[in-house]
């Protein structure tokens, strides 16, 4: 009779498979716990409506105003250390404006700024920076009846951005802060029927909200 050899199975292969098994599963434990790390670990979190402060430490404008509100007819006021009789100073209830004649900062019907009017913008900017370090700043931009409205608009415009990018390029101010409008014949500060009027109207208006339940001490 034949002799037959039958081979043993091999006992051990299932261990292996498990082992694997158990590799595979840690490996993917592993990197389902890093994951979660990287996504819910230490995170910064900026509140935009964070009190924004002075050297002072006086919070000014902490929201974002209401640039339609502006009354540009508010009585005129004084400053101390502003003297230059060019600049117009207006006081609302809770914004101050700056007021530059066009034919002090501009050539006539030009949107590039005069080096002759810098000391002017100088003299606000330090204001600005002093007193309303990170606050809210409006650049409006007016003109006269004179000339037709969409042309009156776009120098205004115009006008506007150049102020804002002195602002920030030789003034110190945040960028983000300052925003751009365009009044163009609207809103006029004087009569149109007059020249000295219409010259009035012709001007760029630097409007700063101040926080309005807390003055800021002039020192």
């Amino acid at each position: 009779m034949a002799h037959l050899e039958v081979q043993r199975k091999n006992r051990t292969g299932w261990w292996l498979w498990l082992l694997l098994a158990i590799v595979a599963l840690i490996v993917v434990m592993m990197w389902i716990r890093g994951h979660n790390t990287e996504t819910t670990g230490d995170t910064a979190i900026v509140d935009s409506n964070a009190d924004l402060a002075s050297d002072q430490g006086e919070a000014i404008a902490i929201t974002e105003p209401d640039w339609n509100s502006i009354d540009f007819n508010v009585p005129t006021t004084t400053d101390p250390e502003i003297t230059d009789p060019d600049i117009a100073i207006r006081k609302g209830t809770d914004y101050t404006i700056y007021t530059l004649g066009e034919n002090i900062l501009f050539p006539k019907d030009h949107k590039n700024i005069q080096s002759a009017s810098e000391p002017k913008l100088r003299a606000i900017a330090t204001i600005l920076k002093k007193r309303f370090d990170g606050a809210y700043i409006g650049v409006y931009g007016s003109a006269d009846a004179t000339g037709s409205p969409a042309h009156n608009n776009t120098l205004a415009a115009d006008r506007a951005t150049e102020v804002k990018n002195w602002l920030f390029d030789h003034g110190g101010i945040d960028y983000r802060k300052i925003s751009v409008h365009s009044i163009g014949e609207r809103q006029p500060i004087a009569s149109n029927k007059t020249a000295e009027g219409r010259a009035q109207n012709r001007n760029v208006q630097i409007v700063v909200f101040e926080d309005a339940t807390r003055e800021k001490e002039i020192k």
